[in-house]
């Protein structure tokens, strides 16, 4: 535990930002997208803008598995970056780009044919299900490019080059922006697809992102077997052993952050549509925690390779505590300012009081979130993602959702008694990462 009160050295803070900060921004790119999609679709009203919230989400929860493949390469690229084998770091690349198409063609080609059957099972307003069918098809569609992202995403980001990450991010993303401008509004003589158009930039841009990867790998990684060695027994079954854990933990995340939409849902339209902003927002907000989080993997994984485990140790109480503190100075935007947050999405009166303390709940928790992000993505570096998948499957599934469901639609309390058990189910999962990583179980895992 000493090492959790030595002071942050001004060089470590450095490591800290040199890898982080280009993260954040890549990854500001895509919420920055999110807000801008938001915002053009909710000049079409509450029933688009709720649409594209649900099939966002049902996105997400058909997708998330594929996206676990992104911790398996960076924790093993990381880790032989640390042991000095650098000739060996894209080996795990080359195995998450081989299992995203493995895996993404043939569920995604499943599920583009059953869409429209599956859609009406998530929301039951007739308006939002014509709508949602045709953007989460589209979405669908870029799933395999979706993972090969992921998959690229682990490996600049798990060997110190992440400023990769972020150019491709942020043309990839302001190709996004034009895409939906000219498809959803009909611009440059195409016509107008409404909420559709939306999906259909997202999808032409992930691909552009694939292409945009592929040239620069042939540059920065080719001396580290991109596309030279294809990875062995060994090295698939480690990526197997890190990434299934993950992708289970992000599909039950997604398909918990779908069900609460359904359980949202069945409160309101008004109220569904206003925590579509709502989670937008919080994806902006915990942005530098993910970003921290991600640097935390690397930086954690890099020194149990050079077998330092005290070392490790210390890295994940310096990023989180560094994020935790400048996130919570940002939050404080939300907690004081929710109206003029929110008053660029929400237009209609009545769906901008019901954000306004949900908002305000978020972000007063904010930093103990960040705290909890920057702790499970150093677990995962070091290997721990089962444990990792255990504690946030649980406090989702087995706490989270049932009081959603009784204080929402049962018991008529509103969408902030909502939003505030999603706030409390987050802090407790934060204190378990404090003890996970204060016990130190995670440094006898072998990677």
């Amino acid at each position: 535990m000493e090492n959790k009160h030595e002071m942050l050295t001004e060089e470590r803070r450095r490591t800290i930002l040199t890898l982080a900060l280009p993260i954040i921004g890549g990854m500001a790119s895509q919420n920055v997208l999110n807000l801008v999609d938001t915002a053009m679709v909710g000049l079409l009203g509450a029933p688009e803008l709720a649409a594209v919230g649900m099939g966002s989400f049902a996105n997400f929860m058909a997708t998330a598995f594929i996206m676990g493949l992104s911790a398996g390469v960076q924790a093993l690229a990381a880790r032989r970056l640390g042991q000095g084998r650098v000739g060996e770091t894209a080996v795990p690349l080359n195995g998450g780009l081989l299992l995203a198409v493995l895996i993404a063609v043939p569920w995604s080609t499943l599920l583009i044919v059953f869409a429209d059957r599956l859609f009406p099972f998530l929301v039951e307003d007739p308006r939002v299900v014509e709508l949602g069918i045709p953007y989460l098809r589209a979405r669908l569609v870029a799933m395999v490019a979706l993972g090969m992202n992921f998959s690229f995403r682990g490996y600049w980001n798990g060997v110190n080059l992440s400023k990769v990450y972020m150019r491709t991010l942020i043309v990839m993303h302001l190709s996004n922006i034009f895409l939906n401008w000219v498809l959803i509004f009909g611009k440059l003589g195409l016509p107008a697809f409404g909420a559709t158009g939306a999906g259909m930039g997202s999808a032409i841009a992930t691909y552009l992102g694939v292409a945009m990867y592929i040239v620069q790998a042939f540059v920065l990684a080719r001396g580290s077997g991109f596309l030279r060695h294809f990875p062995n027994r060994q090295t698939l079954v480690s990526m197997l052993r890190l990434s299934v854990p993950t992708g289970i933990q992000q599909t039950f995340f997604a398909t918990g952050m779908t069900v609460l939409f359904w359980i949202i849902g069945r409160i309101g339209t008004e109220e569904l549509a206003a925590s579509t902003v709502l989670v937008h927002l919080l994806l902006v907000a915990i942005l530098p925690g993910i970003g921290f989080g991600m640097a935390s993997t690397s930086l954690v994984g890099q020194a149990l390779g050079r077998a330092d485990v005290a070392d490790a140790k210390r890295w994940g109480w310096d990023v989180g505590v560094l994020a935790a503190v400048l996130v919570g100075l940002l939050a404080l935007v939300g907690l004081l300012f929710p109206s003029f947050m929110l008053g660029f999405f929400l237009h209609e009166p009545e769906t901008l009081r019901l954000a306004l303390l949900p908002l305000q709940i978020m972000a007063a928790a904010m930093w103990w979130d960040t705290l909890g992000l920057v702790l499970m993505n150093s677990l995962l570096g070091a290997g721990d993602n089962r444990r990792v998948m255990a504690v946030t499957v649980s406090l989702q599934w087995g706490m989270f959702l049932p009081v959603a469901f009784l204080v929402g639609p049962v018991l008529g309390w509103g969408l902030a008694s909502v939003w505030a058990a999603q706030v409390g189910y987050r802090s407790l999962q934060t204190a378990a990462f404090v003890v996970m990583w204060h016990r130190g179980r995670w440094a006898d895992i072998v990677v």
